[in-house]
């Protein structure tokens, strides 16, 4: 066991590491952006705020039964860490596959909504965040590699990388709110940009899941 105030705060490397795999996620379209996205181009920046709250709340959700359901399988079967680790970066890989196929779906391809009250708006959000298999594999599947049980406490140290995957996708999913009609306007008239976004989380992710893959376990 790792000693110091700090011992139980996951590494440096790690947090980087999981960043950037949380990051290519976020960017990655899903349920989560697809809603968030079209509810701001037709219902204006303020629902789609609100919805995020909601999205918001199902994250942490996630975190709490992710972070002691964690800490549990550390405990009894540490060797569940390398089968995880192998899900999550086929996962990746799939997502990989979705963001570059041919007639795959950008966010900003909007869906009507019609306008619905804050209260619905946000229920709304979480329970698109709460059925969205992204979301659960993210923390199911990759959180798991980034936790060194040597190091301290596995609970502090999924509840750490727990919150620093919410900043991050609350934060994309903000920016994507508050851009989403001017970048959906730009892609409109610019069809090659849209491809290029699309190949670009492709490359991301496919490349964070064949780290993942090679990668030994800590």
């Amino acid at each position: 066991m790792v000693k110091g105030r700090c011992a139980s705060v996951p590494t440096l490397a790690n947090q980087i590491a999981f960043s950037l795999v949380a990051f290519g996620v976020a960017i990655t379209p899903g349920p989560n952006m697809i809603y968030l996205v079209s509810r701001s181009i037709c219902q204006g920046r303020t629902a789609g705020l609100i919805s995020l709250g909601g999205v918001a709340l199902g994250f942490v959700f996630y975190t709490l039964c992710a972070a002691f359901g964690i800490t549990a399988l550390a405990m009894t079967v540490p060797l569940a860490y390398d089968v995880l680790r192998f899900a999550g970066a086929l996962y990746l890989l799939y997502l990989a596959w979705l963001a570059v196929k041919p007639g795959g779906r950008s966010p900003f391809q909007v869906r009507n909504l019609p306008s619905d009250s804050p209260r619905r708006l946000f229920l709304m959000g979480l329970f698109t965040n709460l059925l969205n298999p992204k979301a659960a594999v993210l923390y199911l599947s990759l959180l798991p590699q980034f936790i060194e049980p040597s190091h301290g406490s596995v609970l502090i140290q999924s509840l750490v990388l727990c919150a620093t995957q919410i900043v991050i996708s609350v934060s994309v999913n903000a920016l994507m709110v508050v851009m989403a009609g001017g970048v959906a306007k730009f892609l409109a008239t610019r069809p090659t940009w849209a491809i290029v976004q699309r190949w670009l989380m492709g490359t991301v992710l496919a490349g964070l899941a064949v780290r993942m893959a090679t990668e030994a376990r800590r």
